[in-house]
């Protein structure tokens, strides 16, 4: 039997003087610096790989000299309390499955993992509202992930049919007598079976006025666009439920992403010490070490900040013109003028919460919360932008973070690598099943998991980017006056139920939809 050896890493001991942190961050710098003269490199160019200082070298400095505790003494590990409310999936009002479909309904889904797994929910809501038999969604290759992932690659499909072979009924692929039906064939022509113009967040009733008589006609409909094709509000009870039950119950990935990622759990609450030895389990891949060993708790950063965030956001990230300049032709290159450069200024933007945290920003939001260098932390993000360069003040802040590269072998990762879907999903994972889960900016990743932690009464740090922002702009906030607005800004932002508003995602917030009273 195969044995992957886990990676021989040893943690040093992390007490250090600030001016050795110090040194460490900012060598890079000093290094670049020194031969900067003799580059031929014009001023006007940009590279992502350029090392960028840190731009708020003073709250950094106090951050690096905050004082170390256990790791686990902060309330802040406590566990949410019961807030009142539990799981609530099953309508009593839930109509029976028909004993005849009305035809075979396709959807094609862009956009990245959480998007996509959004549009399966949808789907399958859209299905039970017109009695059709759903066809395994088709996932779209993402423009700038460019990963060819199938539902299949990514979802326990067997798991999916299962778990709701009594609310809708759903096959994996078409009958032969509609094999014309695919990706290729609406792709060089209009086609009669196609429906291309669903509004965003239409209602049940558009889907019966224009979807249904397409069925009823051919026998098969095929929806192209269909990512946010569903109203959040006005629909029954039991398709709200049932949207919830294919979110939370339904969907799971398959069973080598699981494995993995319990995997990296595992090594995350049992991390190796210098005193034991490793032994590597040979059906799980875990780290076994003394079985008495208390298990530590962690928190996972989703670091949103990529090229194609960076760019879509407009703001400025230190880089100067030439940066800008590079953004924005990105920005060109990806969303042909669909993204246009922001009319506001750089503050503008930052005071609104309208700019990603940097990495640098997201460690000293989590040290002025009062994580300290003996924290565990898990770095979810695919490609940061700007590299390790722009990732060094975090590792500096933490340094006992971790990410799936140096968690996981070679081997382990050989299945998930250069596949964007597959690398998100092992980070959702380990989100889910981790203590304590906190993002850089409220995208997709983010929604998701704060609504799938809500529905499991988990703590969630919802940052508060307009606050964060106008703490950032002002270079003249002392380390203390920096931590009070902090802590003070974000008191009732880690977990606290909050009720669905009108217009708002149920995906983000599944309560009062799929959550009762207790």
């Amino acid at each position: 039997m195969m044995r992957f050896q886990h990676q021989n890493y040893y943690y040093q001991p992390l007490r250090r003087e600030a001016i050795a942190g110090l040194f460490v961050l900012l060598f890079p710098v000093f290094w670049l610096c020194l031969f900067t003269s003799f580059s031929n490199a014009s001023s006007s160019t940009f590279s992502e790989s350029n090392v960028m200082k840190p731009r708020h070298l003073p709250l950094l400095t106090s951050a690096l000299q905050r004082e170390s505790s256990n790791g686990e003494a902060s309330d802040l590990w406590s566990p949410l309390a019961d807030q009142g409310w539990r799981p609530c999936l099953e309508s009593v009002n839930a109509p029976s499955l028909p004993l005849k479909s009305e035809g075979y309904l396709q959807v094609f889904l862009d956009g990245g993992l959480n998007q996509q797994r959004m549009g399966i929910c949808d789907a399958v809501a859209v299905a039970k509202v017109l009695n059709a038999t759903l066809v395994i969604p088709h996932l779209e290759v993402n423009l700038v992930w460019q990963d060819s992932s199938s539902f299949m690659d990514i979802f326990d499909v067997d798991h999916f049919i299962n778990v709701l072979k009594d609310d809708v009924m759903i096959v994996k692929e078409l009958p032969d007598e509609f094999s014309w039906s695919a990706r290729e064939y609406y792709a060089t022509a209009i086609r009669a079976t196609r429906i291309k113009r669903a509004p965003v967040h239409a209602s049940a009733n558009w889907y019966l006025e224009n979807v249904l008589p397409v069925l009823k006609s051919y026998g098969i409909a095929a929806i192209s666009p269909f990512s946010h094709r569903l109203s959040f509000d006005n629909l029954p009870s039991e398709i709200q439920k049932l949207r919830c039950k294919v979110n939370f119950k339904a969907i799971v990935f398959v069973p080598h992403i699981r494995a993995l990622g319990d995997a990296l759990v595992y090594r995350l609450r049992y991390p190796p010490v210098e005193s034991q030895a490793l032994a590597i389990d040979d059906l799980t891949g875990n780290t076994r070490q003394n079985d008495k060993q208390r298990p530590q708790k962690f928190v996972v950063a989703h670091l949103r900040f990529d090229k194609d965030m960076a760019a879509h956001s407009a703001c400025d990230f230190g880089g100067g013109k030439a940066e800008k300049l590079a953004l924005a032709k990105y920005r060109q290159t990806i969303w042909g003028g669909r993204v246009l450069n922001s009319q506001f200024t750089d503050e503008e933007l930052k005071s609104q919460g309208r700019c990603p945290l940097t990495p640098e920003e997201i460690g000293l939001l989590l040290a002025a919360l009062g994580f300290d260098n003996n924290s565990r932390l898990y770095l979810a993000s695919h490609k940061v932008y700007g590299g390790e360069a722009r990732i060094a003040t975090l590792r500096g802040l933490f340094p006992l973070m971790e990410s799936k590269k140096n968690l996981a072998s070679s081997e382990e990762r050989v299945c998930i690598k250069g596949k964007a879907s597959l690398l998100a999903a092992v980070d959702y994972y380990v989100g889910l099943h981790s203590d304590i889960f906190v993002s850089a900016s409220p995208g997709n990743m983010h929604n998701a998991l704060m609504g799938h932690r809500t529905f499991k009464n988990m703590k969630t740090i919802r940052p508060n980017m307009a606050l964060l922002g106008q703490l950032f702009l002002n270079k003249n906030m002392t380390w203390l006056e920096f931590r009070q607005a902090v802590v003070e800004g974000h008191q009732n932002r880690q977990g606290q139920l909050r009720l669905r508003k009108l217009k708002q995602s149920i995906y983000t917030y599944p309560a009062p939809d799929c959550m009762c009273p207790a």
